[in-house]
């Protein structure tokens, strides 16, 4: 038996992410294994998304962080690393200059991925091995900056999309009704109801909102949990979410846009429930790094 740890920096638009995920080789038989999560709410979209780059003040908080990242998979024995950075570094207008900062003084490699790269890698968590081939899915990944949504007939993408609704962007009143109504529509015109397709769910909010519904795992929520979950929270002011729910102060305004997000998303497909595996862009990262080491590894032979 070989034991592996590989490591996946994901710097979003609400926090950066460093997972650590054990990879354990036992002959043909591979299982990963995730070992620490470690979040750190450095909200870089409070400064895309309103004034178009990261402030001082934001940008030290990503180096410091990238910095105590490196140092614990330095720490861990880390195999190999990848980090991304998602729709807040897309919209700013100084990333290149934080790239090359974290790069000089972290030593650790930045890729800003677009859209249709975020959801090739988060595909790359073998969603479709979950998949039932005689009904579609909607795989929708809601963050602070974007919401990529995937449409799978088959076991195969149908059609993928990333769009600029996400839940600080709402929450910074910068979407509108012309802005969902895109969704709505491209939803429309490849999903049929009649096929009564699922929804899978990815992101820190659906996360939180099973977690909150208390479902034994491998149950998903269906929609009138779901919109039951909205109405309770939203009867919350954001601090009495904090005091009274427990929640983070950094998921506690976040999660009614995420919600609405999923609701909107239900209403459009007709799906009915939704199915949540708790993986996202970094358990995607870890695959797409341990797939590229056996490559290398082949070539080497």
């Amino acid at each position: 038996m070989k034991i592996l740890k590989f490591a996946a920096i994901d710097i979003g638009s609400n926090a950066a992410r460093l997972l650590l995920t054990n990879v354990v080789e036992d002959g043909e038989t591979v299982v990963f294994s995730k070992s620490s999560l470690v979040r750190v709410p450095i909200r870089l979209g409070e400064d895309a998304f309103s004034i178009g780059y990261i402030s001082e003040h934001r940008a030290q908080k990503l180096l410091k962080t990238m910095i105590a990242f490196k140092n614990l998979m330095e720490a861990q024995d880390v195999v190999a690393y990848r980090a991304c950075a998602t729709s807040a570094m897309r919209s700013s207008s100084n990333a290149p200059e934080l790239v090359s900062m974290v790069k000089q003084h972290a030593n650790i490699n930045i890729e800003i991925i677009d859209g249709s790269r975020e959801a090739e890698i988060i595909y790359a968590n073998g969603i479709a091995e979950m998949l039932d081939h005689d009904r579609p899915y909607i795989y929708v990944d809601v963050g602070g900056g974007s919401t990529e949504i995937t449409v799978f007939e088959k076991g195969e993408i149908k059609a993928s999309n990333s769009f600029n609704i996400g839940t600080i962007r709402i929450l910074k009143g910068m979407i509108g009704k012309p802005d969902f109504d895109q969704v709505r529509d491209w939803i429309k015109s490849i999903v049929k109801k009649k096929n009564q397709p699922k929804i899978i769910g990815s992101g820190g909010n659906i996360n939180k909102l099973y977690k909150l519904a208390r479902k034994p795992i491998g149950e998903p929520l269906y929609h009138k949990e779901v919109k039951n979950l909205y109405d309770f929270l939203d009867s919350y002011s954001v601090d009495d979410r904090i005091k009274l729910l427990g929640l983070n102060p950094d998921r506690a305004d976040v999660i009614i846009p995420a919600t609405k997000i999923f609701l909107k998303v239900m209403k459009w497909t007709g799906a009915k429930e939704v199915i949540v595996p708790t993986i996202g862009i970094s358990d995607g990262i870890i695959r797409t790094l341990y797939a590229d080491y056996k490559q290398s590894l082949a070539l080497q032979q």
